[in-house]
């Protein structure tokens, strides 16, 4: 009788340290660190990137407050919001629209790429014109350039393409690709859609990691990737000076609970590798 005792009061610490951690990595967001490395800036200079992804509606704190604490003290040089900001579902933008208000209050350089989801909404189009009316950026199949201190980064935007609305010539059109180049893509299969990206790091959501992971294994299944996806979260070197990151994002969808994978969003830091050329003497 006292081993079925002990035996009962070990499964239920198991089941409550279980609950704890579904509990933990579901509502208490982390911010990832990731550093890349490049001959096309300068040496010791830096770019960074705050990524937000997959948010789908989920709301953290009053009104969103511990998201823009964290993006505020992380001071990035951009902000990039890689698509599924709200869910298909998602009939009241409130939330959203709260949040990218206060992101675009505290930073003038916030910019956006569609994901699946808000492509499945029936309000796309309302969406997608209330956040230019906050001053976010649409990055859906174009380009930009952005300079800090003398140093050109291209950024890069794709329009979903596991909903197929992506254009790449079109995104990468007239660009110099002699520069430091991002791309956002909300899914990472446009790796495989595609042979030759001129990118040198694609940014990516879409995954969630997962939402479940499981020790050895990890994640069991992902949003176009099927059972146990090659392509599920953190760093990919696709090629020589091509890399994907992929962030497993805030929110959850279909199983509304994350394991063995915490929230999270990420702040990129770019760090350049090139050394000065001296000029010649006369």
């Amino acid at each position: 009788m006292k081993k079925l005792w002990v035996g009962i009061a070990a499964l239920i610490t198991v089941i409550i340290g279980v609950l704890g951690k579904v509990y933990r990595d579901t509502y208490i967001f982390k911010q990832e660190k990731v550093a890349f490395h490049s001959g096309k800036l300068p040496k010791n200079a830096t770019f960074t990137i705050m990524q937000i992804s997959d948010l789908h509606n989920r709301v953290f704190g009053s009104d969103n407050s511990r998201l823009v604490r964290m993006v505020t003290a992380a001071n990035a040089d951009i902000i990039v919001l890689t698509g599924d900001l709200i869910d298909r579902k998602t009939k009241s933008f409130e939330h959203v629209f709260s949040l990218v208000e206060q992101l675009t209050a505290i930073h003038p350089h916030v910019y956006f790429v569609t994901g699946n989801h808000e492509w499945g909404n029936p309000a796309t189009s309302i969406f997608l014109h209330g956040l230019r009316e906050r001053n976010v950026t649409i990055m859906d199949n174009r380009n930009v350039q952005f300079t800090k201190n003398g140093i050109s980064v291209n950024l890069v935007g794709v329009a979903d393409a596991s909903a197929e609305f992506e254009n790449l010539d079109e995104a990468f059109r007239q660009m110099n690709t002699d520069h430091y180049t991002v791309l956002l893509s909300h899914t990472p299969s446009i790796t495989e859609i595609y042979e030759q990206i001129p990118a040198d790091l694609i940014l990516s959501g879409h995954t969630h990691g997962g939402q479940v992971r499981f020790p050895l294994i990890g994640a069991l299944v992902s949003p176009d990737r099927g059972l146990f996806p090659k392509l599920d979260k953190g760093t990919y070197q696709l090629g020589a000076g091509l890399y994907l990151y992929i962030d497993s994002g805030l929110g959850t969808t279909r199983l509304p609970i994350r394991f063995l994978n915490q929230s999270q969003l990420s702040l990129i830091t770019i760090t350049g590798t090139r050394e000065r050329v001296s000029s010649p003497r006369a």
